[in-house]
């Protein structure tokens, strides 16, 4: 069962202040894309990141600014593993939006515990639906968020873990949902999909709130790479069957303002295990209408990934493989060498298996996250943007 209890605005009006470190980063590489591996440079969080607790005390703070948002910390016990997990969640509303129709949407960041950069967008992002533009956002919207849902796996990369992707019991939450799930052998250690479907209580809770929502928007916010995608992610054969034109569509207009990267159908290699993920189960068992999945930062070569990505469109069949499936053929070789979460290719597996053990340390802050202040900035900013751009065209479309 699920457990509720609202958070007290505790930090009302008080700023929150982390005191500023001095860091000396040295670039060594071009990570992994280039085949260069990069040195650790800093054991430390950049002071321009949050830690779990700075999440948790910005969002409190939102409270008391905000009167259109709502915190609630939802617990979820879990008896098998002897721990509970606790995510924070908030509501944005307009106050007089009563019974009218709106477009319900549901966020989920930080499933991946290095992806430092998701909750940081998240939280960005919930600032941006309190600021200025907060009437005429909501008012054909409102909003569910899950900012940091591996936080106990989040804490620990703050603390220097900086490859750790699973949760603590060793489970990648993006493949443990219900969804043509698989689990056998050939998982490696950051893609194993649990015992069995819903096994973490990270996803029970996560199932159990998008469920009682019911949204008719769905997002999913990861890096590592750049790419926007919409269901399928488990195989070649079956294509998003609801609203599929409209969602290319979508991320058609939202790539050429934000991205200029990957963007289509998610899919994976036939032959290729690979289970559901959450993007695939809320669009199958919720039927939401809209779900995609955005990666929305890449520490290697943007030039090199845009430039490739821009051959594979010049042939004269790719724009409908890429509406299909981009694990077809044709784009296979662009996946396997820079690898998503959510276009599988047999050829990644050992090839991702090598190069994550060879990137180590400070190295893979940096291939997940920005390490550069104004990087930084420029990431949350463009996305926030590239979040409110899609609900309006989903808005304009329900």
């Amino acid at each position: 069962g699920l457990f509720y209890s609202t958070q007290p605005a505790a930090l009302a009006g008080r700023p929150i202040v982390r005191m500023k470190h001095v860091l000396v980063v040295v670039a060594l590489g071009t990570a992994i894309a280039a085949k260069v591996r990069l040195q650790p440079a800093s054991e430390s969080l950049p002071p321009f990141y949050h830690t779990s607790e700075e999440l948790r005390e910005e969002l409190q703070h939102l409270v008391s600014t905000c009167p259109e948002l709502t915190l609630k910390t939802h617990w979820a016990p879990n008896a098998s593993f002897g721990r509970s997990v606790q995510l924070d969640v908030i509501s944005i509303k307009a106050k007089d939006a009563g019974a009218k129709k709106l477009n319900k949407v549901f966020m989920l960041f930080g499933e991946h515990a290095r992806e430092l950069i998701s909750a940081e967008s998240g939280l960005h992002f919930a600032k941006t639906l309190c600021g200025e533009r907060k009437e005429a956002i909501l008012r054909g919207n409102e909003f569910m968020m899950v900012i940091n849902a591996n936080p106990e796996s989040r804490s620990r990369v703050e603390k220097g873990e900086w490859c750790l992707r699973v949760n603590p019991n060793g489970v990648d939450l993006n493949r443990n949902w219900d969804e043509h799930w698989e689990g056998d052998a050939s998982f490696g250690k950051d893609t194993n999909p649990g015992e069995t479907p819903f096994s973490e209580p990270e996803t029970q809770l996560l199932k159990q709130l998008v469920s009682a929502y019911r949204p008719t928007t769905f997002f999913t916010i990861h890096s590592g790479t750049l790419g926007m995608y919409m269901p399928w992610a488990f195989d070649m054969q079956h294509l998003a069957d609801r609203n599929q034109q409209s969602m290319m569509e979508i991320l058609k207009k939202v790539d050429e303002d934000h991205c200029q990267c990957p963007f289509g159908a998610a899919g994976k290699e036939v032959g290729y295990s690979c289970p559901g993920t959450c993007l695939d189960w809320v669009f199958d068992q919720l039927k939401t209408p809209y779900c995609f999945a955005y990666e929305i930062y890449y520490g290697g070569s943007l030039s090199q990934l845009r430039d490739r990505w821009q051959d594979k469109l010049q042939w004269p069949g790719a724009s409908l493989l890429q509406e299909q499936n981009l694990a077809h053929e044709h784009f296979k070789d662009l996946f396997a060498h820079f690898l998503s979460s959510f276009i599988q290719v047999a050829s990644q597996a050992e090839q991702a298996l090598q190069e994550l053990n060879e990137l180590q340390g400070f190295a893979c802050f940096k291939m997940f996250n920005p390490d550069t202040e104004e990087k930084y900035r420029e990431t949350i900013e463009n996305w926030s943007n590239a979040y409110l751009d899609t609900v309006a065209e989903v808005t304009s479309r329900l």
